[in-house]
């Protein structure tokens, strides 16, 4: 079940950066239209105690999705898929990383299961377990003590369902 098509005209603008400055980083991206959907890009500093960059918007997934499946093509880096069961700017996310092949398209399953609860970067014990029917927002992030340039390229986005 498709979720997002990031070729859809004004899915990029539906994207707000939320990067390091939150805490007196410098790191900075943005989501850009291409001619296959958006580009999340930007570059990561570790100068003033930072080291991220995010994008984020809000989604709502089916109660019985299993898994997301995301087209992309990246750069090598390691990004996050992070879903928040909340609206909030700050609080729990669950949290799933995935390493990114150097310039070719790859669709990648993510089970809801691999997700974890993290807070700050750190795991959160206790978490109520994800559940897809309350999940609010989803996000990317790139971090990780990655510095430098970064470009991640999305097509689309869907729920992987029971059969």
């Amino acid at each position: 079940m498709e979720l997002i098509n990031f070729a859809d005209r004004g899915e990029c603008a539906r994207w707000h950066s939320v990067n390091d400055a939150v805490m007196g980083g410098v790191s900075h991206s943005r989501m850009l239209a291409t001619g296959h959907g958006c580009l999340f890009q930007g570059q990561v500093s570790l100068a003033n105690g930072g080291g991220f960059a995010s994008m984020r918007r809000a989604l709502s997934l089916p109660g019985d999705c299993r898994a997301l499946a995301l087209r992309l093509r990246g750069d090598g880096k390691r990004y996050q898929l992070r879903l928040k069961m909340d609206g909030a700017v700050d609080g729990v996310v669950y949290v799933a990383p995935f390493e990114t092949g150097g310039k070719r398209w790859q669709v990648l399953a993510l089970s809801l299961c691999r997700f974890r609860p993290r807070y700050r970067g750190r795991a959160v014990t206790g978490a109520d377990p994800i559940d897809p029917g309350r999940v609010a927002q989803i996000g990317l992030l790139v971090g990780e003590g990655q510095q430098g340039p970064f470009e991640l390229e999305l097509a689309g986005l869907s729920a992987v369902l029971p059969r």
